[in-house]
C-alpha cells in the first residue's frame, strides 16, 4: 500500500472517532443560588447525562449584580448560554424584540400545558409565543427575628398597617435593636419598599393605567404617595449603619446571623440568609417568622395583592434542540418537587406544589394562590431602563437626596421615553 493511502485512511478513522465522541453542549447560566438548588440542579445534570451520553450540560453561576450587568453583552455575542435565568417581565419582552431569544411552542406546547399553569406559560410567553419556562413564584415579605422581637416587645401577628410597622420600628430602636437589614448598595433590594407601597397605593387599577399612559402615570398622585410612605420610614433611620455599602448577599448573611428584627426579601432568602451566615445555619426555624407587607392607610390596593416574581428559563436563540429536551425534564414535576420538599423555592409545576414542607413557603404559597393580582418586581417588569430607574429613584429616596415627587417624575419621564 502507497504510503499517502495508509496516511488518507489514518485522517478518516481519525476523524470518524472525533465524529463518534463529539457531544452537544447545553451551556446554563444562572445567577447566583443556594448550595440546596446547586445540589438539584447537579444531579438532574447528571441523570439526564447518563440518559443522552451525547449530551454534556455544564451549568455556570454569576453573582447577582455581574449576571444582570454580563447578560445583556453576552446575548449579543456568539457565547451566549443556551438557557439562561429570567426574572421575566418588561426585561425578557425587550430580549425578545432584540431576536435573543428561542420561539419553542411547537417544542413545548402541549407539555408545558399539561406542567404549568396558564399564568406561569403566560409569564414566559412574548407576543403568544413560548420562549421558556417557569421554574418559581415568589412573594417579598418581611422575614423576622422573633428573639428580637421579643427582646423589644413587640407582637409581629399584630402588624397590619404602615403606621403599627412603623410604631415597631421604634420599639426596636428604643431597646437597642438594629428594626431592618438592607442591601442598599445593589438597590433592587430598596426598589422592594417603594414598589411595594406603591401596589399598596395604587392597587392594579392604579399601576395598569400608568402603563397605559393615563394621566400622569407614574408621577400621579398614588405613586407619590408611596415616596411619602417610604421617606417616613427612612426618616427612622431603621436600616443597619452604612447600608449603601452593604450588598443583598451581605445583608442576607447579616440577618442570617441575628443582627437585625426585619429583612424585606422574596422567599428565596430563606436558604440564602442560612447559607451565608457565618454559621451555615443561619436563624433557627422557630425564631423565623413571615410578616406581609402592612397595608396602607386609605391605599387601593386590595389585601391580598402580592408583590414578588415568577422566575425561570428563557431558551436563547439559536440553542440546540436538546436544551428544550433537557429543559422539559430538569424544570419538571420531578426535580421541582425535590427543591420544594427541601425547601429551595415555591415550585410552578403543578404537580410538585404538594411536596411543599416548609411551612413559611406554604404560608407564600397559599399567599400567591389567593392573590387576585400578583405585582411583578418593578426592576424587571418595567424592562431594563425604566427599571434601572425605579431603582436609582428608590436608593436615592433612601438616602434623602430626592423628594417623593421627584421620584415619580423620574420614572414617568424614563417611562414616557422607553
Amino acid at each position: 500500500m502507497r504510503p499517502y493511502a495508509t496516511t488518507a485512511i489514518a485522517l478518516v478513522l481519525a476523524l470518524a472517532a472525533t465524529s463518534a465522541t463529539a457531544k452537544t453542549t447545553i451551556e446554563i447560566l444562572r445567577a447566583e443560588t443556594t448550595d440546596v438548588e446547586k445540589a438539584i440542579n447537579t444531579q438532574a445534570e447528571k441523570d439526564f447525562e447518563a440518559l443522552h451520553p451525547d449530551v454534556d450540560v455544564k451549568f455556570e453561576y454569576i453573582a447577582n449584580e455581574a449576571y444582570k450587568q454580563k447578560l445583556p453583552t453576552l446575548l449579543q455575542s456568539k457565547a451566549r448560554p443556551d438557557i439562561y435565568y429570567s426574572w421575566g417581565g418588561g426585561v425578557l419582552r425587550d430580549q425578545a424584540k432584540a431576536g435573543f431569544v428561542e420561539d419553542i411552542t411547537d417544542q413545548v406546547a402541549d407539555e408545558w400545558a399539561k406542567t404549568y399553569s396558564p399564568a406561569g406559560i403566560k409569564a414566559f410567553s412574548v407576543n403568544g409565543k413560548i420562549v421558556g419556562a417557569p421554574m418559581n413564584a415568589s412573594e417579598v415579605v418581611f422575614w423576622t427575628n422573633l428573639k428580637l422581637a421579643k427582646k423589644a416587645g413587640i407582637d409581629v401577628s399584630k402588624i397590619k398597617t404602615w403606621d403599627e410597622f412603623l410604631a415597631a420600628l421604634k420599639k426596636a430602636k428604643a431597646a437597642g435593636v438594629t428594626p431592618i437589614m438592607v442591601g442598599g448598595k445593589d438597590k433592587w433590594p430598596l426598589h422592594f419598599y417603594y414598589g411595594y407601597l406603591a401596589l399598596r397605593e395604587a392597587g392594579e387599577a392604579g399601576f395598569k393605567a400608568a402603563m397605559a399612559g393615563e394621566g400622569k402615570g407614574f408621577a400621579s398622585a398614588p405613586f407619590v404617595k408611596a415616596g411619602e410612605d417610604f421617606k417616613r420610614l427612612i426618616d427612622l433611620q431603621p436600616f443597619e449603619p452604612g447600608f449603601m455599602s452593604t450588598t443583598y448577599e451581605q445583608a442576607s448573611g447579616r440577618f442570617g446571623d441575628g443582627e437585625a428584627l426585619f429583612h424585606l426579601m422574596a422567599d428565596f432568602d430563606y436558604q440564602s440568609s442560612k447559607d451565608r451566615s457565618q454559621s451555615k445555619k443561619g436563624l433557627p426555624d422557630d425564631q423565623l417568622a413571615v410578616l406581609r407587607f402592612p397595608m396602607v392607610a386609605g391605599g387601593k390596593g386590595a389585601p391580598s395583592d402580592t408583590f414578588g416574581g415568577v422566575n425561570g428559563w428563557v431558551v436563547a436563540k439559536g440553542a440546540p434542540k436538546e436544551a428544550v429536551d433537557f429543559l422539559a425534564f430538569w424544570n419538571g414535576p420531578k426535580y421541582q418537587a425535590m427543591a420544594a420538599a427541601e425547601g429551595a423555592y415555591i415550585p410552578t409545576a403543578i404537580a410538585a406544589s404538594s411536596a411543599i414542607k416548609n411551612p413559611f413557603f406554604k404560608k407564600i404559597a397559599d399567599d400567591l394562590a389567593a392573590s387576585k393580582f400578583h405585582q411583578i418586581f418593578l426592576d424587571q417588569d418595567l424592562g431594563a431602563d425604566v427599571g434601572a430607574t425605579f431603582n436609582d429613584a428608590s436608593a436615592d429616596l433612601a438616602q434623602g437626596v430626592i423628594t417623593p415627587e421627584q421620584a415619580a417624575q423620574e420614572i414617568q419621564d424614563a417611562w414616557s421615553f422607553q
